[in-house]
């Protein structure tokens, strides 16, 4: 199921991370989004009501959107996302225990990390891919450089990835990007401007495309 998941990722490479959306706005977020192309969501459970979002957009996609939760913190946490129906796991640093919890539910799980020692550890840990964060402070050409000696380590850029940026970081070889306020633009959400939230996805989309062809 990891690599499978993980496969489609690779196809798709964007994760639209959902953070601290308006009350009641998910389902409007994620048709938003599905219809400017993206596959991917996390919804990251410091949002209000993250958990029943999860299984709220598990239900009513059905497979369609691929749904799991970030910013987790602790095992708890990850027991819980899984239980509401989370297909995957991010967390925003390594934690060895919520690795090898998940990997024991079977379920993707794709720490944060910021070291090659950090990736290291979580690739030999049994980690399919590992989230670089937070990239835009690195630089994207932290990712070049780190993927000189570990190109055989899955990556999945997050922080500060933009549409000037993203074919650049694709080009140097991470499978995806995960992207927030970027794409998910909480003040378009709260004025209820969904098709500027679909215009961002395609726009984002396309330059994903341009790289597969051009990069």
């Amino acid at each position: 199921m990891e690599q499978s998941l993980l496969q489609q990722l690779e196809d798709h490479k964007i994760i639209a991370i959902i953070r601290g959306i308006p009350s009641g706005t998910g389902n409007e977020v994620a048709a938003a989004l599905y219809k400017g192309g993206i596959r991917f969501l996390e919804i990251t459970l410091n949002t209000e009501g993250a958990l029943e979002l999860i299984s709220n957009l598990k239900e009513n996609f059905d497979g369609d959107l691929k749904i799991g939760a970030g910013t987790v913190l602790s095992v708890e946490e990850a027991a819980a996302a899984i239980d509401a129906g989370a297909e995957y796991i991010v967390s925003p640093h390594f934690d060895e225990e919520i690795v090898t919890y998940c990997l024991a539910k079977g379920v993707p799980v794709w720490p944060g990390t910021m070291t090659p020692t950090e990736m290291m550890r979580a690739t030999n840990l049994g980690a399919s891919a590992v989230k670089v964060f937070p990239v835009g402070a690195l630089g994207m050409k932290y990712i070049k450089d780190v993927r000189g000696p570990l190109g055989h380590i899955p990556m999945i850029a997050t922080g500060g990835v933009n549409l000037d940026n993203i074919e650049e970081v694709l080009h140097y070889g991470v499978k995806a990007v995960g992207l927030g306020g970027n794409l998910v633009n909480n003040k378009l959400i709260a004025e209820g401007k969904y098709e500027e939230i679909t215009r961002l996805a395609k726009a984002y989309v396309a330059k994903v495309e341009g790289s597969v062809v051009h990069g």
